[in-house]
């Protein structure tokens, strides 16, 4: 049953009407309008979806701000990641637009449309936009699950996202491999030639190669342990021939790094080989491209790869590895 109250303010003017639903049930419902048929409407439709059970408590979501719940999402969510960072930037990012000043029930798939545009204006690429898009939408999620806003939508989910690029293709070609090889033995960081040698073998990436340690390598066994990757999963590299001679030819060191280096060190150094090599558009991260598309060319199987590279779905195998139709010519025969 639905009561109509009139709000009058000091001076004894109505200035609007309040709008109370008592149904056994349900939690009492309360919310102030302009006019009396604006109440009457909203009571209606409330008490409507209460009869026929698609009613969902919209207070808690009428009541927050978006900034109120990344507050709130940055410490239940976010805190607790193992590399949260990047997500806390994006999350910030999303606190300093106007979307974020609305109330979550108010939140449409137009609000995050112009944040869109605003992204594409400030320069922002299609990826990043989308990482900053499925953090948003992930927000929501937990807001509807766990947060008490069951009512609310995903405005994520009424948008069109930002086109993806076609992803790199880059490989060595021609003598790349040698003239690269030959400026990493000609650079001041000794570290970069066994460096660029062991990720091309191995198809580890940049910070996997920076944090390995003598304890988790196997030389008898041909296998280097990784219990600490990007994607939180252990994962065991099996060693090639040259992956093992790079290794036996390292100094050991006191530590237990093999490599006391760090990732942008490693990044600076390779930037100055290709320089010194007159190699254009490569970067480090291309050595796991060439390295996954190595492994299919010796004919391992997604699978087999998969297990070695650590990629999670063929899907992003698809994305790094890029064979030469010349090799997979010579196998047909």
């Amino acid at each position: 049953m639905a009561g109509f109250y009139e709000q009058i303010d000091q001076d004894g003017n109505r200035i609007g009407w309040q709008a109370k639903i008592r149904k056994k049930g349900f939690p009492s419902q309360t919310k102030v309008f302009r006019t009396k048929a604006d109440a009457q409407a909203w009571a209606a439709s409330v008490e409507g979806e209460m009869v026929r059970g698609l009613w969902r408590d919209r207070s808690e979501s009428e009541r927050t701000t978006l900034k109120e719940c990344i507050e709130r999402y940055l410490l239940e969510v976010t805190s607790h990641k193992k590399n949260g960072h990047p997500e806390e930037l994006k999350l910030q990012q999303w606190s300093r637009r106007p979307v974020a000043c609305r109330f979550m029930s108010a939140i449409r798939g137009k609000d995050v449309a112009d944040a869109i545009k605003e992204m594409e204006r400030e320069g922002k690429s299609g990826n990043t936009i989308r990482l900053h898009l499925a953090v948003l939408s992930h927000l929501f999620k937990v807001a509807r699950t766990e947060w008490g806003m069951e009512a609310i939508s995903n405005p994520v989910e009424a948008v069109r996202k930002p086109r993806l690029p076609q992803g790199r293709e880059r490989r060595l070609v021609g003598n790349e491999e040698d003239r690269l090889l030959d400026a990493c033995r000609a650079d001041e960081n000794s570290d970069i030639l066994s460096i660029v040698q062991f990720a091309i073998e191995t198809a580890m990436r940049r910070s996997e190669i920076c944090g390995l340690r003598w304890e988790n390598v196997n030389l008898s066994g041909r296998v280097a342990m990784l219990p600490d990757t990007k994607n939180g999963t252990f994962r065991r590299v099996p060693l090639s021939s040259v992956a093992l001679e790079v290794l036996r030819a390292i100094p050991r060191r006191l530590d237990g790094l093999i490599w006391n280096v760090k990732a942008d060190t490693v990044t600076r150094a390779f930037e100055r080989c290709c320089k010194r090599a007159a190699i254009e558009g490569l970067t480090f991260h291309d050595l796991r491209h060439e390295a996954t598309s190595r492994l299919f060319e010796k004919g391992f199987n997604p699978m087999e790869v998969s297990a070695i590279t650590g990629h999670k779905t063929l899907q992003m195998l698809k994305r790094y590895t890029h064979l030469r139709a010349e090799d997979l010519a010579k196998r047909m025969g």
